[in-house]
């Protein structure tokens, strides 16, 4: 048996009536939760599930459904709730998904017919709300020997990729990030991010397990988000009070928009003893607010193909502006270039393609170091470093995060391969013009060497969003889309 499937069947003799998961619904107990994914993993097995995708908002149901295939060995595919319906299709036949599990019936109904994919509609499943729906496979896809899950990742062009994790590899994550975290049965963990975020999957779930945590999940609306990228930010700070939730997860423009939420006059959550930020990179000088502030902010990193956190900053063990100390199973190297290689907890490779390691190492495409104390700092994106044209070399996200500060601007891509001067195109806060925006480029440049700076800024015609393709599920830019957007008014600077 599993780590987690152990450690739910333990608690639930332990303390059966105890709260393990509260959701919009209600509570679910852990005696109650080791029957329902007893159960429903008894209805996959019957129905011969070769492979299960998931397509649910953040609930018990959820929870129960991922366990429920763990316990069927049946490989889990999540379907991120910011897919394209093409993209759910690729997902969907790529992986061979013979069930998928919704609790949006009907909008997946009318997609698998739009798309010509056969199916048929089952009943209402033993737990929650999901309902069945049986695919037909031309099954040809094989997935690697003990694949448990495979988590799609948009990429940056073409078509998502789907990395093949197995159970030993998440298990292990979860049980490093519980230690270093000093997760304990106490804890109540709010999922601020989507359940198929492969973070919040291995942080928000399996480690609050492990230790008998109470998970709480009222549903992405219910903390604040609006669609794929908008964010109530009255409702989230208010959902971050109102769980009592000691630890959560949240990527950095959520931590901005609490920042500036409680710097304004919003009463900071005081239960919270551990925010993990990560998902993307995080300025140095937010971090240094939210601890003036009494935020428990620590910065973390990672990646999909070593099934999600490499290192983290954690109590007794924190340096802001790094990524923290790698986890304890996870072993580091550095290519010549600076390109940081991750041994530890490794996937099994990408869906139809063989896992390319360096003497067991991964290359992550980041850069980066360890200090003298054993620190990550990140650096850059390997293929994002641009060489301006007098030679010198920057990294567009350490920009980026110096303007993304400012409090006028929402969001920032920067741009300067072989060129005399950085552009950056800038989407301004609501209520926000050219002269703030300009004044807060001018702020952020202050703290920028001269070949970083920022010489021309172009105003965004309209947000980055997941739905026009110019940011991704984790808060980066796509930056060849943005600069594709945008060629002709980045041309026309450099002829000025």
């Amino acid at each position: 048996m599993s780590r987690v499937l152990a450690a739910v069947q333990r608690h639930a003799l332990a303390q059966p009536d105890a709260i393990a998961i509260r959701d919009a619904q209600g509570t679910i107990s852990w005696r109650q939760l080791w029957h329902d994914v007893e159960a429903l993993s008894a209805e996959l097995r019957q129905a011969g599930t070769a492979a299960a995708a998931v397509l649910a908002d953040n609930s018990a149901a959820w929870i129960v459904a991922d366990l429920a295939c763990m316990q069927a060995s049946v490989p889990l595919i999540p379907v991120p709730h910011f897919f394209s319906p093409a993209q759910i299709v690729h997902l969907l036949t790529t992986a061979g998904v013979d069930t998928c599990l919704s609790d949006r019936r009907e909008q997946l109904i009318s997609l698998l017919e739009a798309s010509g994919l056969p199916h048929a509609s089952a009943a209402e499943l033993s737990y929650g709300a999901l309902q069945r729906i049986t695919l037909q496979t031309d099954g040809h896809v094989a997935l690697p020997d003990g694949c448990a899950k495979v988590t799609f990742t948009s990429g940056s062009t073409g078509d998502p990729k789907g990395v093949c994790l197995s159970l030993d590899a998440m298990e292990q994550v979860a049980g490093s990030l519980a230690e270093v975290t000093g997760a304990a049965a106490q804890d109540r963990h709010l999922a601020l991010l989507p359940f198929a975020t492969l973070l919040e999957n291995i942080g928000g779930i399996y480690a609050p397990l492990l230790v008998g945590a109470t998970i709480i999940a009222p549903g992405l609306e219910g903390v604040g988000w609006s669609g794929a990228s908008g964010l109530d930010v009255r409702r989230f700070v208010a959902a971050l009070t109102e769980s009592g939730a000691a630890t959560c997860i949240m990527i950095p423009q959520m931590l901005q928009a609490l920042v500036v939420a409680v710097e304004q006059g919003m009463p900071a959550p005081s239960q919270l003893r551990y925010i993990a930020v990560g998902g993307a990179p995080v300025s140095l000088h937010l971090l240094q607010r939210a601890e003036q502030l009494g935020l428990p902010v620590f910065e973390g990193y990672g990646l999909s193909e070593a099934a999600s956190v490499v290192a983290v900053n954690a109590p007794g063990m924190h340096r802001p502006g790094s990524v923290g100390r790698p986890l304890p199973h996870v072993r580091l190297a550095f290519a010549d270039d600076g390109e940081i290689l991750v041994r530890g907890s490794l996937f099994d490779g990408y869906l139809g393609q063989q896992t390319e390691l360096v003497d067991g190492y991964w290359p992550t495409g980041d850069l980066g170091y360890l200090d003298d104390e054993g620190f990550l700092h990140l650096t850059g994106r390997k293929k994002h470093i641009f060489i301006t044209a007098f030679g010198r070399n920057v990294s567009p996200e350490w920009v980026e995060r110096e303007l993304g500060i400012e409090a006028p601007i929402a969001q920032v891509c920067v741009f300067g391969e072989a060129r005399p001067f950085n552009v950056a195109v800038i989407v301004p806060r609501p209520g926000m013009g050219q002269a703030e925006v300009e004044a807060a480029v001018a702020a952020a440049n202050a703290r920028l060497p001269d070949y970083a700076r920022v010489s021309r800024v172009i105003m965004a015609q309209e947000p980055f969003s997941i739905e026009n393709g110019q940011w991704t599920g984790t808060g980066r830019p796509r930056r060849m889309t943005i600069a594709a957007a945008y060629r002709e008014q980045i041309d026309a600077l450099y002829k000025e």
